[in-house]
């Protein structure tokens, strides 16, 4: 078995991580969910009332990311100061993402979204330094949803 990176992002959800998880192996190439572990059945101890089959702790992967997760209940929920950066090699690459990631359109700026379970991503050209390294370019990212190479390149 290969040893797991020693710094992994945790993902922190109400009660759908396994929902989620299911969702991102789906989405990403190399991607696979690595152990799910339950909470205890509600029976044998009272402090996890409500959870009895929920993920006390999941193990993923998105091609090639370590990732941990569990149901933890609406204490904390997910924000856009954590974003996942997915670098792409092209345009078609981006839509792909786009369309499978997006889900909050007020959330969506400069190839910014938000999923479906409030996770934030930026979904940018692998190049994307190069792409806005003038004021023109930087202008027209600025004013994008969905990053568009051509748009970037015109600038």
């Amino acid at each position: 078995m290969a040893e797991l990176a020693r710094i992994q992002p945790c993902l922190w959800f109400d009660d759908n991580a396994r929902e989620a998880m299911e969702y991102y192996v789906s989405v990403f190439p190399n991607s696979r969910i690595r152990s799910i572990e339950e909470y205890p059945d509600e029976k044998l101890d009272a402090h996890f009332t409500g959870m009895s089959g929920k993920v006390l702790n999941g193990q993923f992967t998105l091609n090639g990311v370590d990732f941990v997760c569990l149901d933890g209940g609406p204490l904390f929920t997910f924000n856009e100061a954590v974003s996942f950066v997915v670098s792409c090699d092209g345009q078609e690459e981006i839509d792909r993402y786009w369309e499978a990631l997006s889900h909050v359109p007020e959330a969506e700026q400069c190839g910014w979204c938000k999923d479906r379970f409030g996770v934030s991503w930026q979904i940018i050209p692998r190049n994307m330094g190069e792409l806005v390294s003038s004021p023109a370019a930087i202008q027209v990212m600025m004013q994008q949803k969905k990053v568009v190479i051509a748009e970037l390149e015109s600038a």
